[in-house]
C-alpha cells in the first residue's frame, strides 16, 4: 500500500468519525441512568471569566473543540496524502506529530471511551503510522 492511500483512508475514517462524535457526544440512552446529572449540569448556572455558563456548556465546547480537531485532521490527512514525494519527505515530521496524536487519542479512547472511538481511533492510528513510515517515494 501506498502512503497516498493510507492517508486517503484515515481522512475518511476521520470524517466518519467526526461526524459520529459530533452527533452522538451529547446523545443520552435511558438504560444509563444519567438524566439527573445531565440535568444538573444543563441548570446549574455560574460566572466564569465575565460569562454565565453551565458544565454542560463546558462539556458541549470540548465536545465540539474534538469535532473540530478530526475535521481538521482529515483535511491534514487529504493534503498529505496527495504531496508529490520530494515535498513529503520535507514534512515527515507533521506526518509523525499526526500519527502521534492519534496514537494518543487511541490511548486516551481504550482508558476512556467505548468500542466505537476505540475502533476509529485504533483504525486512524494504524493508518497514519503505516503512512509516516513508508517511504517518501511511495507517496
Amino acid at each position: 500500500m501506498k502512503a497516498s492511500q493510507s492517508y486517503r483512508i484515515a481522512s475518511v475514517l476521520l470524517l466518519l468519525f467526526a461526524a459520529g462524535h459530533t452527533f452522538g457526544f451529547r446523545q443520552n440512552n435511558p438504560e444509563w441512568g444519567a438524566e439527573t446529572v445531565l440535568g444538573l449540569m444543563r441548570s446549574i448556572h455560574f460566572d466564569a471569566q465575565g460569562f454565565t455558563r453551565t458544565y454542560w456548556d463546558f462539556f458541549s465546547a470540548f465536545g465540539l473543540f474534538f469535532s473540530v480537531f478530526l475535521l481538521f485532521a482529515a483535511v491534514l490527512a487529504w493534503q498529505l496524502g496527495g504531496l508529490r514525494a520530494e515535498i513529503f519527505a520535507r514534512v515527515r515530521s507533521i506526518a509523525w506529530a499526526l500519527a502521534i496524536c492519534f496514537a494518543a487519542v487511541t490511548a486516551v479512547s481504550l482508558k476512556y471511551a467505548v468500542t466505537t472511538p476505540i475502533v476509529f481511533s485504533t483504525l486512524i492510528t494504524v493508518c497514519l503510522t503505516a503512512a509516516a513510515w513508508l517511504p517518501a517515494k511511495t507517496s
